[in-house]
């Protein structure tokens, strides 16, 4: 199963997703409303692999264990991911452990869960520069080895219409 975590707002986008992740667990902006990690770290010390935030998305690290690809559908925000986007990468945080592990002379997480996924992102947005371009990548890279993705790919469009026809 895929997860699709977007930031599409228009109702022609949104439409198109939904078809193109059909039977997939789709998040979306337009959703339940997602708080803000306040970074308690409560999902590894007071409810292992649970955000202790009340909403939908208290379970997300659960959520994406079962999925074998994460793909990211983000307008690009200097080089990153949308405020959104960025959020739920943000509540992630229970998918991984709190003990460290040094990847390519990096720290990043041990794995919560055996599942190993791929990580898609799907940058948008006219007029990116490559400096830009090349801090998207570097982030979902970062993103990736912290997830223990086995592997990640990264791609810009200039409109959601582009995309659209590559992932159709």
């Amino acid at each position: 199963m895929k997860m699709i975590v977007h930031d599409l707002e228009e109702a022609g986008e949104i439409s198109w997703l939904r078809e193109f992740g059909a039977g997939q667990d789709v998040i979306g902006s337009e959703d339940a409303v997602i708080r803000h990690c306040t970074g308690c770290f409560g999902c590894w010390t007071r409810t292992p692999g649970t955000c202790v935030l009340k909403d939908e998305y208290r379970h997300l690290g659960a959520r994406l264990a079962v999925c074998d690809e994460m793909i990211l559908i983000s307008r690009c925000t200097y080089g990153g991911y949308s405020p959104f986007v960025c959020n739920v990468m943000n509540r992630t945080l229970s998918y991984v452990l709190p003990y460290f592990r040094t990847l390519e002379g990096q720290t990043h997480h041990q794995p919560r869960y055996e599942q190993a996924i791929r990580l898609t992102a799907c940058f948008y947005g006219e007029n990116m520069t490559e400096k830009e371009c090349g801090t998207a990548r570097s982030l979902v890279r970062a993103n990736a080895l912290n997830l223990g993705a086995e592997r990640f790919e990264v791609s810009f469009y200039d409109n959601v219409r582009q995309l659209k026809e590559a992932l159709a």
